[in-house]
């Protein structure tokens, strides 16, 4: 399944400067791997140590949280959207 994936600035550096770009999987987990496998180092910026995603980092598929559905089993149908939005923190 061909999926868009949406670039934050943030992981931009990885993606040579792309705001959005392709990948293939049928479930988040399998998206996540051809991200890292054409645009390497980004896997580590949305996952932690043991394979999870980063706690401060949000994905959506299409508009839905994956924290909510089945995490990076998630399916990613074709066509679907997927965004990465890191947390942003700060104030006075």
């Amino acid at each position: 399944m061909s999926v868009n994936v949406r670039i934050p600035t943030i992981l931009r550096t990885y993606t040579g400067g792309q705001s959005e770009v392709q990948a293939e999987g049928a479930t988040l987990a399998e998206v996540i791997a051809d991200l890292e496998k054409n645009h390497t180092g980004i896997a580590a910026r949305v996952l932690d140590d043991q394979g999870k995603l980063r706690r401060f980092v949000n994905v959506y598929v299409n508009d839905d949280d994956v924290r909510f559905e089945q995490g990076l089993e998630t399916a990613t149908p074709d066509g679907a959207g997927v965004s990465i939005i890191p947390a942003v923190a700060g104030g006075c």
